[in-house]
């Protein structure tokens, strides 16, 4: 019978966590909660400093090639500026050929990427000084425009019009069999238009300024502005023949580069992702290797001097790609160790968890008494937990030493009421006594040792069928045993139960009997007296020590029933003698043999004594 506190106990536990995964858990969320907070802090704080390291890179790369073209365009421009201020001065003039040759030879000299200085009136008469063949030989001389160098009488129109210098769209002339751009510095006295200096530079020796600034991995070029012409590339001298009238500038499908002449169909990339300038246009490709590029080209090069093209750069994908690539294999990286942390504090916990269970476990086994079962806690490297396993084996120890003395029934049944003590109370019991007739001189021929066995042997199998019928072994006096039913626990019939357990040490008496007979031994026989009435049950005795027994004249009279039954019957194997009080609360499958009433010492009135015999049906005697 389950105590509704057992019950509610019960209820609570299933309800409980299992330590292992608790700790586990707790464990674990601590682990992963802070290292993926770190992780992904760093992860951003990464990827960020990634980011705008290979954006500042791209911002100083684009800065730098712009810087090796606006040096070349400044000197242009400065010359220019520098003609027109000795033109308003009067140094200059159209009057004196010779001089103005001299002048131009000596603005020409140290630009190795200018082609020609072109310095003519508003009619187009003037000098013209050429950086002749390939050794740079200048060529200088006076010239006429409309009969020699047409192509250049546009510009010279354009000049009229206008006083601030300009650049050219690229003009290709014919007598050169190539493409130019044409730096303009209008002269002006006062409001009148006087001529004109005309710088040509040519694609040729725009491409050599790409060539000295690009290298191996990294590709610079000039894109015209807003279109895919070319102006310069490293490659572009492969593909001069291809100029012409129609063509002055070629388009980028059209050049040699392999990999930028797929420019117009590549995919655009958000300048976001590698935290590249908004002004600056970012495409991705790959080239004939199979290798991934990236093409960064900028929307428009103010600082050209006024040069209609843009710069534009490309590149092996790993110098954006691989710092964010090494950002993935630490984030990678990270993530195996904080599996592997994760694992570390599942295995600690197991570690940790595991001799707390098995003391669980061991515990659950004393609190139920199964002291037997019970296997000693092993040692621990932590500290607490050896002390714990030490402090509970020593537990067990004296436990198992007080559990011989104490009746484990008894206690299991307190604890399953809740009572950790049990004060005295009136209750109907019944009472079993027994006895092993003749057993004094029958162990005269035993040592003290076989004694020992002896009466342990018997009193094993009385006291295993009172507890298989739920009776309390109150005490055991030599060779005999003295037993209730009906408390601690309350029982509806305890009468009944008595008898069953009486008719069942009977039957173990008769096969331990066939078995002492098969070795020779003369069998046993005992008496059984059962007796039911009021007494008194709970703890007995002194404040420091007590027994949990029963009082009463009912336990006198069991007593005296065990001692009757050798006048009855003294040769019996098993002789049970149960009251009046007992018998009328057995059922009809028990086999009563009536002998009256009988006059037992210490008892004013007879009692009704009644002998069981057990039952036709052996298998009967273990109902409940």
């Amino acid at each position: 019978m389950i105590s509704p506190r057992s019950r509610e106990f019960t209820v609570l536990f299933r309800n409980k966590l299992f330590i292992t995964p608790t700790l586990a858990t707790v464990i674990g969320t601590f682990v992963v909660v802070t290292a993926a907070a770190i992780l992904i802090v760093q992860a951003i704080t990464s990827a960020n400093v990634v980011r705008q390291l290979g954006g500042g890179l791209v911002d100083l790369g684009m800065d730098t090639a712009e810087s090796a073209f606006v040096e070349q365009l400044h000197a242009v421009t400065e010359t220019a500026n520098y003609t027109r201020a000795s033109w308003a001065l009067g140094e200059l003039t159209f009057d004196d050929p010779d001089l103005l040759v001299t002048f131009i030879y000596g603005a020409l000299a140290p630009q190795d990427r200018v082609s020609f200085m072109v310095m003519v009136d508003a009619q187009g008469i003037g000098v013209d000084v050429d950086r002749g063949d390939a050794e740079g030989d200048l060529l200088g001389g006076e010239v006429d425009l409309a009969a020699e160098i047409p192509s250049l009488v546009p510009v010279t129109e354009k000049a009229a019009g206008q006083k601030e210098p300009f650049w050219s769209e690229p003009l290709y002339m014919p007598g050169r069999k190539h493409t130019y751009f044409i730096y303009a510095q209008p002269l002006y006295e006062g409001e009148s238009y006087r001529g004109a200096l005309m710088i040509g530079m040519s694609l040729e020796r725009i491409s050599d300024m790409t060539w000295n600034i690009s290298t191996d991995d990294i590709i610079i070029f000039l894109m015209k502005q807003d279109s895919h012409e070319i102006v310069a590339h490293p490659l572009l001298y492969e593909n001069f023949e291809d100029l012409s009238a129609d063509s002055p500038l070629l388009h980028v499908s059209q050049i040699s580069d392999l990999f930028l002449s797929d420019y117009a169909e590549m995919e655009k990339i958000n300048n976001a992702d590698y935290d590249i300038a908004d002004n600056l246009d970012l495409h991705t490709g790959y080239d004939r290797d199979g290798e991934k590029r990236f093409i960064i080209v900028d929307q428009e090069s103010e600082s050209l001097k006024g040069l209609p093209a843009r710069i534009g750069v490309h590149f092996p994908a790993e110098f954006l790609d691989q710092p964010l690539q090494t950002l993935l294999i630490a984030i990678v990286v990270g993530l195996g160790l904080l599996l592997v942390s994760l694992l570390g504090a599942i295995l600690l916990a197991r570690r940790i968890a595991r001799p707390v269970r098995r003391a669980a476990l061991a515990a659950k086994e004393v609190a139920d008494l199964k002291l037997d079962e019970v296997e000693p806690l092993p040692p621990s490297v932590i500290r607490e937990l050896d002390d714990l396993a030490k402090g509970f084996n020593a537990m067990v120890g004296g436990l198992t030493a007080f559990n011989r003395y104490v009746p484990r029934t008894l206690v299991q049944k307190l604890l399953s009421e809740g009572r950790a003590e049990a004060p005295p109370e009136d209750r109907e019991v019944a009472v079993l006594f027994t006895d092993i007739a003749g057993f004094t001189a029958a162990s005269e021929g035993m040592s003290a040792s076989q004694t020992a066995a002896f009466v342990n042997h018997h009193l094993s199998l009385l006291g295993a069928e009172i507890t298989r019928q739920g009776g309390t072994i109150d005490k055991y006096i030599g060779d005999s045993v003295m037993a209730f039913w009906g408390a601690p626990d309350h029982l509806e019939n305890p009468a009944e139960q008595a008898a069953r357990a009486a008719l069942g040490m009977a039957e173990a008496i008769q096969r331990d009997n066939e078995t002492r007979q098969e070795r020779g031994e003369p069998p046993v026989r005992i008496r059984v007296g059962v007796h039911m009435g009021p007494l008194v049950v709970g703890d007995i005795g002194a404040p420091e020590r007590v027994n949990y027994t029963v009082i009463g004249d009912t336990v006198n009279a069991a007593a005296r029933l065990e001692s009757l039954g050798k006048e009855i019957d003294d040769s019996a194997e098993v002789m049970i003698l149960v009251s009046g009080d007992v018998a009328k609360n057995l059922g009809a499958d028990f086999k009563q043999e009536e002998i009256g009433p009988q006059k037992v010492k210490g008892k004013a009135e007879p009692i009704d004594v009644v002998r069981l015999l057990p039952p036709p049906d052996p298998a009967s005697r273990h109902s409940s």
